[in-house]
């Protein structure tokens, strides 16, 4: 299955049909040339890499001052590609809502304070013949892993790339996989999988755990992911199945813990930037 997209003609987006920042003021800045500049400082602190732009991506979504650095040394290797990417396949766990299924949400288009982001409005229709896509837009509504990749992309890509956003509930990974390979797309068409690692253990714990899941994500083994070594999981396991399809490789581009980057060291949380390509 193939999917065409289109976004929204300019003004056709309904105020109504817009779902408001979340957790703008909290994970990130709420100011936006505050938020513009702390995302620009987070890209630029990045060292040049050679493209090609990764075709996939896993990055974090803790709160900027702790996982921003990591997530930004994955979204610095996009811009390269910026003037081809016009599609962006976000996908993450659901925090705050149960979920028998994958979610997409009815909206037009998600706001942050840099400004709209519209939806691709034909995803949606065809999303719903596959049985294990639902809509649930109240899961959507307060959730932050999809939310706080946004920024990131409004600085690093064209205005007017669109997104299909998807949160991941009660799935397996041949079900999240087959989500994927029906938007997988060309080069037009990019995936991005928003996970932490490990979530407060001792930092010695912490380092053992996420260089476990590192290493079953750099050999594509969905199976090797335990349930403590990731958040986004399901994602995670779904994305390295259809990587395996596509043949691509994945590499560790930033590895560290919440203590690492903003101190507290006692219970820390585990942070990776992964991108794949090759295929």
């Amino acid at each position: 299955m193939t999917f065409d997209f289109s976004p929204p003609a300019p003004g056709a987006i309904n105020p109504k049909q817009v779902r408001p920042a979340a957790v703008a003021g909290r994970f990130y800045p709420s100011q936006p040339a505050e938020l513009r500049r702390t995302v620009t400082a987070l890209l630029e602190a990045v060292p040049a890499a050679a493209g090609p732009a990764p075709k996939a991506m896993i990055v974090p979504h803790a709160g900027y001052v702790y996982s921003g650095p990591v997530a930004a040394s994955a979204y610095a290797r996009l811009a390269c590609d910026r003037d081809r990417i016009r599609r962006v396949v976000l996908v993450g766990p659901s925090h705050h809502e149960a979920i028998a299924g994958i979610a997409a949400c009815r909206w037009e288009a998600f706001a942050t304070p840099l400004g709209l982001v519209p939806l691709d409005g034909c995803a949606l229709p065809r999303l719903l013949a596959l049985p294990q896509v639902l809509v649930n837009n109240s899961a959507h509504a307060g959730e932050h892993a999809l939310e706080v990749q946004l920024p990131f992309l409004q600085c690093v890509l064209r205005e007017g790339f669109t997104l299909v956003p998807l949160l991941v509930g009660e799935s397996s990974t041949e079900e999240v996989c087959e989500v994927l390979e029906a938007l997988w797309g060309g080069p037009e068409t990019r995936l991005i999988i928003s996970s932490d690692l490990s979530h407060y253990h001792d930092p010695a714990a912490a380092r053992q755990l996420d260089g476990a899941t590192a290493a079953a994500i750099e050999g594509l083994a969905p199976e090797d992911i335990a349930a403590e070594g990731a958040c986004g999981r399901l994602p995670i396991r779904g994305l390295l199945e259809a990587a395996r399809h596509h043949r691509l490789h994945a590499t560790t581009v930033d590895l560290r813990n919440s203590g690492d980057i903003a101190g507290g060291r006692q219970q820390v949380v585990g942070y990776g930037a992964f991108v794949f390509g090759g295929g």
